[in-house]
């Protein structure tokens, strides 16, 4: 079977939660600083990767631009909406949503905290709280899988945060 390499990235830093202006919380956007810092970060990331097969994201505001910078910073594919991606999905339905992408040889998930700690970790070990991992905003994670999105069939490649990315 083909190796599979799934590249997590967490959204990069967004605005304080404000019921005022984003009563939806869906519609939050990122810092001006965010972006700039994750622009930075995109490039070195670009620098170990320098493409993928596919992005999938989040559809909320913060996620999304996220993966949009990826795609006009480094050319990453541009992303495709993955609603078990949201912040309230389950590791078990976000497996799920990578399963049909199981024969591209690399994927990158964009998306948020807990839910992207919780899928390395099902990925690792089977369970969504069996590794304890600090995915910070902007940062990015490897996983490699031998041809199967099972749980416990992963294994983590790299884990960097985003000052060690922009520092690329």
């Amino acid at each position: 079977m083909a190796r599979m390499d799934v590249y997590l990235v967490r959204h990069a830093i967004a605005a304080q939660r404000d019921p005022d202006k984003w009563p939806d919380d869906r519609g939050r956007p990122l810092t001006a600083d965010g972006e700039k810092r994750f622009r930075k970060a995109a490039g070195g990331l670009g620098k170990l990767v320098p493409t993928v097969g596919r992005v999938l994201a989040s559809p909320l505001e913060r996620a999304w631009r996220t993966a949009e910078i990826l795609h006009q910073e480094i050319g990453w594919p541009e992303p495709a909406p993955i609603e078990e991606l949201e912040p309230d999905g389950s590791p078990q339905e976000a497996v799920a949503a990578l399963a049909p992408f199981r024969l591209d040889r690399s994927v990158a998930v964009v998306g948020h905290e807990p839910g992207l700690s919780g899928l390395a970790s099902y990925l690792l070990v089977g369970s969504d709280a069996g590794v304890d991992l600090e995915l910070k905003k902007g940062g990015a994670a490897m996983l490699s899988l031998d041809g199967d999105t099972k749980p416990g069939s992963a294994l983590l490649r790299w884990l960097l945060t985003p000052k060690v990315l922009r520092s690329l």
